[in-house]
């Protein structure tokens, strides 16, 4: 919807433009009266569809994710671990977790939450998996539970039929606009865990997303 709103509107802004150009003659190709609310509605549409579009909306929920706590990591790095938040941290309702890895491991890193109610919440941005690189991994993470609730932060890393097993998860489950979580049998078993902390919502996250 927003694409066919936004072709509306530069087309409308070319017969404004269009409006103003006079041919040898003296004649405009394109009447004013027509070319000046044109250009008008077609900035309006433009201005709209561009707030309404998905990477807008993307980048406004970029914007609100904040950083915890973060672990002092000392020495070369041995095994792929979250940094932060750390252990027993308090969380607001979407954050960026973060965390280091061994350069030389290969492993899409995955974060996964499990909420009090035993399930388990694949977690990912436009990326799917977390961003990796130079030894350094991060994920958006989103809760959204009551206050205070208490959530295990789980970190696997996971072979390529594993981490498309997490993507396809994610796919489906923004299809139908239904997250019902996965119960622990259904983690494949190419996905090991290898780090996990327990945080507590700072705030009341149900239904924010």
């Amino acid at each position: 919807m927003a694409t066919k709103l936004i072709i509306i509107g530069f087309v409308l802004i070319v017969i404004a433009i269009l409006s103003g150009i006079k041919t040898s003659s003296g004649a405009r190709i394109i009447s004013a009266k027509l070319g000046i609310p044109s250009g008008i509605i077609g900035v309006l549409i433009l201005i709209y569809a561009s707030y309404s579009s998905d990477l807008v909306n993307y980048n406004r929920q970029a914007e609100q994710v904040s950083i915890g706590n973060k672990l002092k990591i000392e020495g070369p790095v041995r095994n792929t671990q979250v940094i932060s938040p750390i252990d027993k941290d308090s969380v607001d309702c979407r954050i960026l977790t973060m965390g280091v890895y061994p350069e030389a491991n290969e492993n899409d890193i995955w974060v996964l939450i499990r909420p009090t109610d035993d399930l388990y919440y694949p977690q990912s941005d436009h990326t799917n998996t977390s961003y990796k690189r130079d030894g350094e991994w991060q994920v958006v993470t989103r809760f959204g539970g009551d206050l205070g609730e208490a959530y295990d932060l789980i970190v696997y890393e996971a072979d390529s039929t594993s981490s498309m097993f997490f993507s396809k998860t994610i796919e489906a489950w923004k299809e139908k606009e239904d997250y019902p979580g996965l119960m622990l049998e259904e983690i494949p078993s190419g996905a090991t865990e290898v780090d996990r902390i327990k945080v507590y919502t700072r705030k009341n996250c149900r239904g924010v997303f």
